[in-house]
């Protein structure tokens, strides 16, 4: 049986890759943080384990279970399975898996910042999956607003930047300032 991934951050704006069989889905047990790592000056969005957690995403296919480019995708984290913490509509369930920065690449030190056009990428997933209230959701349940967003939207530093409407960048941009996140 073809294998699926679980997306809880880029991986839910299907404008992104070209996964097939892509539906919403939750994970029950885990919490999305932004984390730092020695490896660079951008925080990665990871999850870590929260048995009182359940985060929405999108499942997808991998298909022929060719992990390759998807890990390369996904560098800096570890695949992991996800067992049953996947809840979704599929049945059979096929095997699902998820990525997470270990906690041994995880450092507190550090001037990190979150890139605005990442974050403009993620909103935009939950957004059109989820509509407003998914993407109060993925604010609510994501840790590490106190880490300051770099405003990169007119030189985009993420490869995989998005154009976004005017609606959906005020969408960022409110929660940002309810957050009292810092924008430099």
């Amino acid at each position: 049986m073809t294998p699926y991934f679980f997306g809880y951050g880029s991986l839910v704006n299907r404008a992104t890759h070209s996964y097939p069989d892509a539906q919403t889905a939750q994970l029950k047990g885990w919490r999305r943080a932004w984390v730092k790592t020695p490896a660079r000056d951008v925080v990665f969005l990871s999850v870590v384990k929260d048995l009182s957690s359940t985060i929405d995403g999108l499942i997808a296919a991998v298909p022929d279970a060719d992990w390759a480019a998807l890990d390369a995708r996904e560098g800096g984290y570890d695949r992991i399975k996800s067992h049953n913490a996947v809840t979704h509509t599929m049945t059979p369930a096929p095997e699902i898996a998820h990525y997470a920065v270990p906690a041994a690449r995880i450092c507190d030190a550090g001037e990190h910042v979150i890139l605005m056009s990442y974050l403009d990428v993620v909103v935009q997933g939950f957004y059109q999956e989820f509509g407003t209230k998914g993407v109060a959701r993925f604010f609510d349940s994501t840790d590490g607003w106190d880490t300051p967003v770099l405003n990169d939207r007119a030189a985009p530093r993420y490869p995989r930047a998005q154009i976004l409407s005017p609606d959906e960048t005020d969408l960022v941009d409110d929660h940002l300032a309810a957050l009292s996140v810092r924008v430099k």
